[in-house]
């Protein structure tokens, strides 16, 4: 188009109109890069949110930042394509002295890996990357890659490591949804060993190193499964990166700012950080370990496409509206809607267990093509339409993705250690402020109750691990067991953290422990709920496990089985000056119900009561066959709560 429009100018005046036609398409660009507003709207109601419900996220982020958890937390909510909420609370440095902005930046580690596995999708939909290819189509050096099986000898007890042949090459799928073999070092596994005494990450991490130099080095250590057999993170992200430098010609730097971040205007996500932007990097958390490849202040040449990326919650927000909008924002196309389709749905067999994600327990989920997917929501501990896709950084960096409610979510924290814990609660917080439709007006008619049929109503009723009419979760229940949440590893079932005064706890486990025995059976190839079911039994008995633990032989610890009950939405109800209060008692809120603030409830009849006030939540109590009140109902109707009682007790 522009030779056609020279060809009718005149040379003398195309020498002053092509610097304002440069001008002009560069204006152009960066409005249409920009185009979509991050800027918060001044209404959340307008996109069914309750302002008050959504301000609870900086509140509870900050007595997470008065604990001493993390020194500060960026929020970022979007919906219906505008930004409800986007909001910094405390500190971006660990001495607490420098306040965070919004446009903070944060080293977003394994958030980085939906970014890559997207732009190798954009090489797939091109026909410059092939998804059933092998990988050593791409990178020869993985040709003859071994699997490391580790055996035990029966007689002596000691495990030993042999190397058999692939039984299939690895796929460049196998790469997206971490089917590959390739895993991460921490562990107790044979090849994890190999993994840290291997100088892989000490050496092949220095950032004047390259993407090719590390993916190299990684091809001379064996795999830790036959490619397609197991589901287990790792490294398949950064090999990924290296492949498509590979397909693309480029390095991964430049092909991800030219084919996404520039036209996304994702203007402060990259591998490092310049100095003109170092003011606004967070600092890291206190006690982590900073290998090299995490230095983000400094420039480097080794590209992790597994976790190497800085980024902000406004430009985070831009990828995550792309994929919302089926690969499309403001007019620049980076994916089909076929592909972020195939993206976000099971890409699993049905023989492969997928063993992480923070949808809820685990086995509950699955795994698309870079992402993790909610597949389940009766036993998910977390509210979400089916069909969400989340996933996270290793220092806390979290995001999800929920297209039946056209969610974007995201909450940048930079903690060691368990972040998990932090997930949950902002999840809650973000459903639990939606508005429930046509329950804003407030209700003049009243009753008169008497004292005993108030004194009926009284006591605790649970709504579940969800604070949201958006879900369909089923509600806790009590199991018998120990404790603890665990997922299944290769070399045994890992514990992740022991709930607060359980069993587990008690009994002195910790995070990172390897059940590698449960009564005398090893858990070793054991799927997870197999697992679960070893460890659940009666109430008082007692299970013998064989602990493996980091630097420590194998120990042995009896756990004596308790009823562990999971607190969710709890609400209290009881009577105070004569009058019917509620209080929200578990960990999260609901509707216009905190903890620590009753709320009184004004009978509109004898059975169904409302909130004067704030969103005016109605309550419904319920009545079973035999006349008793058995449940609470909170705005009755198609998004109704419903809770069951549980504790009956005098006010």
């Amino acid at each position: 188009m522009l030779s056609l429009i020279s060809r009718n100018i005149p040379k003398s005046l195309w020498g002053r109109i092509v610097p304002t036609f440069v001008v002009l398409i560069a204006v152009f660009a960066m409005w249409r890069a920009f185009a979509y507003d991050i800027a918060p709207v001044s209404d959340p109601g307008a996109l069914e949110f309750s302002s008050s419900r959504l301000a609870r996220i900086a509140a509870w982020q900050q007595t997470q930042i008065d604990a001493g958890a993390f020194s500060g937390a960026v929020a970022a909510i979007a919906r219906n394509g505008k930004v409800a909420y986007l909001r910094a609370a405390g500190y971006r440095d660990r001495d607490k002295t420098i306040p965070l902005q919004p446009d903070a930046i944060f080293w977003i580690a394994s958030m980085t890996k939906p970014v890559t596995s997207v732009a190798a999708m954009m090489l797939v939909e091109e026909g410059r990357l092939d998804l059933a290819a092998p990988v050593h189509r791409y990178l020869p050096e993985f040709k003859d890659m071994m699997v490391g099986v580790e055996t035990t000898d029966p007689a002596s007890g000691q495990s030993r490591l042999t190397l058999e042949p692939q039984k299939r090459p690895m796929t460049v799928e196998d790469l997206l949804r971490h089917t590959s073999g390739l895993v991460y070092e921490g562990g107790n596994t044979a090849v994890q060993k190999l993994y840290r005494e291997s100088g892989l990450y000490d050496t092949g991490l220095a950032r004047d190193g390259t993407l090719n130099d590390f993916v190299s080095r990684l091809a001379r250590l064996p795999l830790a499964h036959q490619p397609g057999e197991v589901w287990e993170y790792g490294h398949s992200a950064d090999v990924l990166g290296r492949v498509i430098e590979v397909a693309s010609g480029q390095p991964l730097d430049r092909f991800l700012d030219s084919r996404l971040f520039q036209p996304l205007g994702m203007i402060d996500t990259g591998f490092w950080v310049p100095p003109e932007k170092l003011a606004r990097l967070v600092d890291a958390p206190a006690g982590a370990r900073i290998r090299p490849d995490r230095d983000v202040t400094k420039p480097t040449t080794l590209f992790s496409g597994g976790g190497g990326l800085v980024s902000t919650a406004a430009d985070y927000l831009r990828f995550g509206q792309m994929l919302l909008n089926n690969g499309e924002l403001d007019g620049a196309r980076i994916l089909s809607p076929a592909t972020v389709h195939r993206m976000t749905t099971n890409s699993l067999p049905p023989d492969i267990q997928f063993a992480g994600g923070d949808m809820g327990p685990r086995g509950s989920a699955t795994f698309g093509l870079g992402f993790g997917i909610r597949s389940d929501a009766a036993s998910s501990w977390v509210p979400g339409s089916v069909g969400s896709f989340t996933w996270s950084g290793l220092w806390g960096t979290y995001f999800w993705i929920d297209p039946a409610e056209r969610l974007i979510a995201i909450q940048l924290i930079q903690v060691a250690g368990d972040f998990d814990r932090f997930t949950r609660p902002f999840r809650n917080l973000t459903y639990g402020a939606f508005l429930v439709p046509d329950r804003g007006a407030p209700i003049s008619a009243t009753a008169a109750i008497d004292q005993v049929s108030l004194d009926e109503l009284v006591g605790k009723y649970d709504f579940g691990q969800s604070s949201s009419s958006r879900d369909r979760m089923s509600p806790a229940s009590s199991f018998f067991g120990i404790g603890a949440d665990i997922e299944t590893t290769s070399g045994g079932a890992r514990i992740l953290r022991p709930l607060d005064n359980s069993p587990a706890a008690e009994a002195g486990l910790k995070p990172g422990d390897i059940i590698k025995e449960i009564d005398g059976t090893p858990v070793k190839g054991l799927t997870l709920s197999q697992v679960i079911a070893r460890l659940r039994g009666p109430v008082n008995s007692q299970t013998r496990l064989k602990i493996s633990r980091a630097q420590v032989d194998l120990i042995e610890i009896d756990v004596t089985r308790a009823p562990i009950y999971i607190p969710g939405v709890e609400l209290q109800v009881k009577i105070d000056a004569g009058n019917l209060v509620a209080e929200a008692t578990g960990p999260w809120p609901i509707l216009d119900f905190e903890k620590g603030k009753p709320v009184r409830l004004k009978a509109i009849s004898g059975s169904e009561f409302h909130v004067d006030s704030g969103d005016h939540t109605r309550i419904t109590f319920e009545r079973d066959s035999s006349g008793k009140v058995a449940s609470a109902v909170l705005n009755t109707g198609p998004l109704e709560q419903r809770g069951r009682l549980v504790i009956k007790r005098a006010s």
